[in-house]
């Protein structure tokens, strides 16, 4: 056992790809750097023993942001197009909703606005609010525009898509460059620093806007990559993670590191394979960012019984401390805890839902999934999503120490004897409503049931 942990600890092959992911520059779903980015990873795995690596493309819509402004007064503010926004520009009375938490929307009268909301929740709301739901609310009271203000303080306007295929079906306010099936948002949408977003609500709040969104809307490809470890079975434990990110950035913590772990945990479990009772697959996923493309892809075609268990990076390496949420399979948090107790190192576990990223396609279905990221002292994404997105952020022992601790839990996983428990979909419903997370995903268009 302590050769293993020992070599893990001084190889340098996780971090060498996320080196590798940072330096091709823009990854954003469906452009050419998305590609090269999951060919290098399906080399990657392949170099580090991994048998029948291999890529599984499909085809997606195509952002490309060209350009956008926010006038007001005789001002031309920065601000940055969200993807997926529709290109138009709008005019109308700027309001400042603050948090923009629900019943926020409703206290106002928003008909022909453009409203400004903080990319935050207050630490007395006991949930958090997603990009797309305050989008999604701000669209259904009657605005026109929409500017995502970010919390953090540092001149760092953020990214983030909006759009859904099930929301324009369902009920188009405006006209797409696509198809009624193209997940386009209705109104045009841009991100601002906390600093623009201060002066825009103390000088600018009551009064007229202009915002101003010009964006390509095309065919793309994206693609999953695929690779294997352990014996033929039928049952596998899947290790994922998401290989694109925001075209403004590096994408180094979202999702460089959780791409590079998985590499790091294929190359350690390589050298143990013989321990491993049942297969492991390791899947890296394209346009995660733009609503879960690839995941959902996978998670169409795969026979969710035969997966024991999804173990999904995103988010770790931007601190020490790993946090895993467990989806109420309490199968999940007892092999966490092994794990914890086994190396004496700390792991924060949280029994809760987690419903924005790679795993959820499969967990929303009852399927056993972590979404494993790391702990944080502040409140949203931090750097995330903005160009502070950066290498020089993340350390290589937290990569490390990473890899040592999700390469136990995989193998534990994968023991014969070891079965973890599906969930009816009835339970995960069940959580969601009292979690208060229906709602928010019914607005959205992602509420992936039938009602």
């Amino acid at each position: 056992m302590v050769r293993w942990i020992g070599d893990v600890f001084t190889s340098d092959v996780g971090w060498n790809h996320l080196e590798t992911l940072v330096d091709i520059g823009n990854r954003l779903a469906g452009t050419e750097g998305e590609r090269r980015a999951a060919e290098a990873t399906r080399e990657a795995l392949e170099s580090v023993g991994t048998r029948n690596a291999r890529l599984d493309p499909f085809e997606i819509q195509g952002w490309t942001r060209e350009g956008s402004s926010l006038e007001a007064g005789e001002e031309r503010l920065e601000c940055l197009a969200l993807p997926r926004s529709p290109s138009g520009t709008v005019s109308g009375e700027l309001v400042d909703l603050g948090y923009g938490l629900p019943e926020e929307y409703e206290q106002r009268d928003l008909e022909g606005a453009v409203v400004l909301v903080r990319s935050d929740v207050p630490d007395y709301y006991d949930r958090y609010l997603h990009r797309r739901e305050k989008y999604y609310h701000a669209v259904e009271n009657g605005a026109v525009g929409f500017v995502y203000r970010n919390h953090v303080e540092g001149c760092l306007p953020p990214t983030g898509s909006v759009g859904s295929a099930e929301r324009r079906s369902a009920n188009s306010r405006t006209e797409s460059n696509g198809t009624d099936e193209d997940p386009i948002g209705e109104i045009p949408a841009v991100g601002v620093s906390s600093e623009v977003g201060a002066r825009l609500s103390r000088r600018f709040e009551g009064e007229a806007v202009e915002l101003t969104v010009e964006a390509e809307i095309h065919e793309a490809e994206s693609a999953n990559v695929h690779a294997e470890l352990g014996p033929d079975t039928d049952e596998r434990v899947l290790v994922t993670s998401h290989v694109d990110a925001h075209d403004i950035s590096e994408g180094a913590m979202d999702n460089g590191a959780g791409t590079a772990t998985v590499v790091e945990i294929a190359n350690a479990l390589a050298s143990r394979e013989d321990d491993l009772e049942t297969r492991v697959e390791f899947v890296v996923y394209g346009a995660e960012e733009v609503g879960l493309v690839g995941s959902s892809h996978h998670a169409e075609r795969a026979d969710h019984g035969t997966i024991t268990a999804i173990v999904n990076n995103d988010g770790v390496v931007a601190d020490r401390t790993l946090s895993l949420s467990t989806h109420g399979f309490d199968g999940l948090e007892t092999a966490a805890e092994a794990v914890a107790d086994r190396y004496d190192h700390p792991i924060e576990i949280v029994p809760r839902l987690s419903p924005h990223s790679d795993h959820w396609p499969f967990v929303a279905h009852g399927v056993p999934g972590y979404h494993v990221s790391s702990t944080s002292d502040s409140a949203g994404r931090g750097w995330g999503h903005t160009s502070a997105d950066t290498l020089d952020k993340l350390e290589k022992r937290d990569l490390r120490e990473s890899a040592i601790l999700l390469s136990a839990l995989v193998v534990s996983l994968a023991r014969a004897d070891v079965t973890v428990e599906h969930r009816p979909e009835s339970a995960i419903v069940e959580d969601l409503e009292a979690e208060d997370l229906a709602e928010g995903m019914r607005v959205t268009g992602d509420w992936p049931y039938d009602e």
